[in-house]
């Protein structure tokens, strides 16, 4: 079958795929050219055993990739391979209806561009060089974040605390009903950009409620891409921040790992780490061009 993009089940062969394809004696693949073209999702089980799932990501709308994450919670199969389409065709296969939800919505989160203030600059990195590099901390908690499988539990408190990492980490709550960022744990050193007595005043607050505004505002968009994304994020970021009456000036790398829990709320662990002189050669001043800077998501 073939979901279409407004959400409706089609055959290939039927009067409805050629009328939607325009031609009605195709000499092409004509599946294959509405799936990468026109945004359907192709959906096939074979021996009621397997499902597979064929897509362009960046063709589909939001109503066929419901369509078919509905069919898949009605599925019973309990194997899928999703096939998606960038420059070439890729393919990956899971064994739960809940991570092949999980991983569609991953791959049809739109694109997300860094919204540009000439008071921040951001460059993105692949948080995957954390793995190799032995003297950064943060990757202690891309290695959790991977072995739990983005899955929060007690064990994340305990692992940043063995690591020295907790009094350095913010905890931001994301609900599907409530996307506006919301602080669940503010550690001790963030105290240096927050009032040190409002820093522990602000959990169950909204992340932009802070006293530099614009700030809170613009690392807010961050927060809700990774969690729509549910992909990590991690950036060398350049910042002037308003802190009681003088600006704060820094930079700084930050990890942001999404993690889901028992319940709907999105959880993210940001973790920062203020750069040496040494690290700072290179960066990006205020004010200067990023060039080689990428500040779309991967």
């Amino acid at each position: 079958m073939l979901v279409t993009p407004d959400g409706q089940w089609i055959l290939p062969d039927s009067a409805e795929f050629f009328e939607m394809l325009g031609d009605p004696n195709p000499d092409y693949d004509a599946e294959a050219f509405a799936v990468k073209n026109l945004g359907c999702i192709k959906y096939t089980m074979i021996e009621r055993a397997i499902i597979e799932i064929e897509l362009h990501p960046r063709t589909v709308e939001l109503t066929a990739l419901l369509a078919v994450q509905q069919q898949l919670q009605r599925s019973g199969v309990k194997l899928f391979r999703i096939k998606y389409f960038t420059t070439a065709w890729h393919s990956e296969i899971t064994s739960t209806v809940e991570q092949a939800i999980v991983r569609l919505a991953e791959l049809c989160a739109p694109e997300f561009i860094a919204p540009s203030k000439d008071k921040y600059v951001v460059e993105q990195r692949d948080y995957a060089q954390l793995f190799n590099d032995d003297i950064n901390p943060l990757r202690f908690m891309a290695q959790k974040w991977r072995a739990a499988f983005g899955r929060f539990d007690s064990t994340v408190i305990s692992y940043a605390i063995n690591h020295n990492l907790l009094s350095n980490m913010l905890i931001i709550g994301i609900k599907p009903k409530r996307p506006d960022p919301v602080f669940r744990f503010v550690g001790d050193d963030h105290a240096t950009w927050l009032d040190r007595h409002y820093h522990m005043s602000v959990i169950g607050e909204s992340v932009e409620n802070v006293p530099d505004k614009d700030y809170a505002g613009w690392a807010a968009q961050f927060y809700k891409n990774v969690a729509h994304s549910g992909q990590p994020r991690f950036d060398c970021v350049t910042a002037s921040i308003q802190s009681r009456e003088n600006p704060y000036k820094t930079r700084y790398e930050r990890l942001v790992l999404p993690w889901r829990t028992s319940s709907d709320e999105t959880l993210l662990t940001v973790s920062p780490r203020r750069l040496t002189d040494a690290e700072m050669a290179g960066v990006p001043a205020l004010g200067e061009s990023a060039g080689r800077n990428s500040v779309k998501s991967s």
